[in-house]
């Protein structure tokens, strides 16, 4: 099986910054996809950024030039790096792996169990 670890959350004043990672762990072959989404109470799971295996990415309006994504594909692991911090920001972050390939040949998606971001204003 193949499992996400997240780590990194907390809470932090308007204008901090906060790193996120991700590890993905198991007999994981490669990963084609891992992004970041986010949930806050009351509304819907949406995508904060992604980025493929070659590095390509993709960002939400709402965080572009304030979040970096990033990953080490020999580690399997993605990191948010998130500056300038708003209290809209405030969430629960969650990490997606997309196209997992493991084991003889087995694939499939995955989530993490979620991290806990507050910005206070």
């Amino acid at each position: 099986q193949v499992q996400l670890v997240e780590s990194g959350g907390g809470l932090v004043q308007a204008g901090g910054s906060l790193r996120l990672s991700c590890a993905a762990s198991g007999s994981i072959l490669s990963i084609n996809a891992m992004g970041w989404y986010r949930q806050a109470p009351g509304k819907q799971r949406e995508l904060v950024a992604a980025i493929t295996r070659g590095g390509s990415t993709n960002y939400s309006d709402s965080v572009k030039g304030r979040f970096t994504i990033s990953r080490d594909n020999a580690k399997n692991t993605v990191y948010l790096q998130m500056n300038s911090l708003k209290p809209e920001d405030t969430a629960v972050y969650y990490c997606n792996a997309a196209g997992v390939w493991y084991g003889l040949g087995r694939r499939g998606d995955y989530w993490g169990q979620g991290t806990q971001v507050t910005v206070s204003s």
